[in-house]
């Protein structure tokens, strides 16, 4: 079988020169049964390589059961079957605007700043998720019969942290897992970044969104020789709740991929295809030069402007990096693939059933807790989902002002039955209380942090309550998992009632379709919460924009009657949201 090797001007198959036009298509942000058309969607731009990462987080979201890790090896063997190599990132961690980075809650609750470092509890953590990473990968590696050329050793390490021993450690797991095609690394292109992320037996690939000539200039001052590569090209960006949609003029864009080509380079499009954050598993941002400002929470699209749109259809910017790309495949791109099936006219549902918070909460939670001070999410086994802190306020006392402190993320705030108020700061002002009094803090995760110096704090009421400067000590508190909602049986232990205020709570309906096509879903009046379509996650709303709609892949739906469930945190609007066809 021939091999994929490194040469010190570039990539080799049995000696002859490969050049990768690679493109990032994460399978956790696709529906598999969308798996073959966005694959042959990547083909048709022109590429000849997907990129994906693995999140951790995804495939152990509890601590020693591993969850459908064979879904990475699936998702090679239709890239394979698509005729494309495969470029795989297993972290430990993986960016990607992704929940906590791709690190499990459960580590780096423990764990804090220990994570990302050659800490031997950290290590042995990791050596076990790189070997369950390797029993899919060493037998679909390239030279076995596998479309695997590369591996990447961490993510932007350069960005965070500067641990060679970690990184050295790494090297050797992976070697160690049976991977044996070439390592590589991927770092922004400033000296601190490629000194601190490089490491002996990996290839320096480096990530930029325009300026490639400059860029491979810095790689080259650390690397003189080996393969050029813009590990990330980034030809659009995220979004965040309450910001602006992203937005990359295509003709500019792809004269930014047409330079780092004219460089001799290999390019991986970030991102060819971004697809969804589906499951609440959408990652957040923190402001500043520093990244330590306010928490920016990424949307549950990761369209990403990207020139496959989140519902798999080629944008200006497809026909205008296809246009490029041509030049420098093997020959002419292929043809799209005929799109999937989609729904043509627009339903309504009917929310018909509806129970309150308390009630969802006793029924779907995880064990109460009783502790001094307001125990974390991590502590709890939260990954996605709430909260709820019970306090009382000691007295008689006079009114003094109520304050939370270390709040993480957000809290629907109640003072003897009342709703009171709504915080999203670290520390906010309830209002002046007098005492005695009952206090009920909601508290909503809204995405760990996925890059930077706080990756890995702590979620849920972090600095505690205060009533006039003091302390108010214990506290009753719960956690409500998102995927309690998932769990078979779940449903039938809710008590339910007639639905039609406007009242929070988990809401149950229905609609009918006469086929599974590709919708999307509308919740107008509704303010922020979760969505479930026949038990799959769909994700975040958010009135706060600039997300409009949830996309609803098709393989979703099946034709007749389909049951719908929403979760909403504030104030529910229409009974009757509506289904209808992608945007034109």
């Amino acid at each position: 079988m021939p091999d994929f090797t490194v040469a010190e001007d570039g990539f080799r198959i049995d000696g002859r020169e490969v050049r990768l036009l690679s493109g990032a298509l994460h399978y956790f942000r696709v529906h598999e049964g969308h798996w073959p058309h966005r694959l042959a969607m990547l083909r048709a731009m022109g590429l000849n390589c997907v990129e994906t990462y693995v999140p951790w987080n995804r495939h152990e979201p509890v601590e020693g059961r591993l969850h459908d890790v064979g879904e990475l090896g699936r998702f090679l063997d239709a890239a394979g079957a698509a005729g494309l190599y495969a470029i795989v990132r297993p972290g430990p961690y993986v960016c990607a605007e992704w929940e906590n980075g791709g690190l499990p809650h459960w580590l780096t609750g423990r764990l804090g700043r220990r994570v990302r470092t050659s800490d031997p509890e950290f290590l042995r953590a990791v050596d076990g998720w790189l070997e369950a990473v390797g029993a899919e990968l060493t037998g679909r590696q390239f030279g076995r019969g596998g479309p695997v050329v590369l591996v990447q050793v961490e993510n932007e390490y350069g960005s965070y942290g500067s641990d060679q021993p970690y990184l050295e450690h790494l090297v050797g797991r992976l070697r160690a897992s049976g991977v044996v095609v070439p390592l590589v690394t991927s770092d922004g292109p400033e000296d601190h970044m490629l000194t601190g992320g490089t490491v002996p037996g990996a290839t320096a690939t480096v990530n930029f969104g325009s300026g490639a000539r400059e860029a491979f200039r810095v790689l080259r001052r650390h690397r003189p020789a080996g393969p050029l590569m813009c590990m990330e090209f980034w030809c659009g960006w995220f979004a965040h709740w309450g910001g602006a949609p992203a937005a990359r003029d295509a003709g500019e864009a792809a004269e930014a991929l047409r330079e780092v080509l004219e460089c001799g380079a290999s390019v991986n499009v970030y991102m060819a295809h971004g697809g969804t954050n589906f499951g609440g598993w959408a990652g957040a941002n923190r402001a500043g030069a520093e990244h330590r400002g306010a928490l920016r929470p990424t949307t549950t699209s990761y369209d990403y402007d990207a020139p496959v749109d989140e519902y798999g259809r080629p944008t200006a910017k497809f026909h205008a990096f296809r246009e490029v790309l041509a030049a420098y495949g093997d020959g002419p791109p292929p043809e799209p693939p005929p799109a999937p099936p989609a729904l043509r006219e627009p339903v309504r549902a009917e929310l018909t059933r509806w129970a309150p918070p308390a009630e969802v909460m006793d029924a779907l939670g995880g064990a109460a807790r009783e502790a001094v001070l307001p125990p974390s999410f991590e502590e709890l086994g939260v990954d996605r989902g709430i909260v709820r802190y019970r306090f009382t306020v000691p007295g008689p006392r006079r009114a003094l002002p109520l304050r939370v402190a270390g709040l993480r993320d957000l809290a629907v705030v109640s003072v003897d039955g009342v709703r009171t108020a709504v915080l999203r700061d670290e520390d906010g002002l309830i209002g002046d209380v007098p005492g005695p009094a009952s206090v009920e803090l909601w508290v909503e995760s809204l995405g760990r942090v996925n890059y930077g110096p706080r990756l890995g704090e702590r979620k849920g009421l972090t600095g505690g309550l205060l009533h006039g400067g003091q302390y108010v000590h214990g506290v009753r508190a719960r956690g409500l998992r998102l995927a309690a909602f998932e769990e078979e049986g779940a449903l039938a232990v809710v008590r339910w009632r007639s639905a039609g205020g406007r009242e929070p709570g988990l809401y149950r309906g229905a609609f009918r379709v006469p086929e599974a096509g590709d919708a999307v879903l509308r919740l107008p009046g509704w303010e922020r919460g979760f969505v479930w379509v026949n038990g799959f996650c769909l994700g975040r709303y958010w009135s706060a924009g600039p997300q409009q709609a949830l996309w609803v892949p098709g393989p979703v739906l099946r034709a007749g009657r389909n049951e719908l469930l929403v979760l909403e945190m504030e104030r529910a609007g229409t009974m009757r949201p509506l289904l209808g066809p992608v945007p034109g």
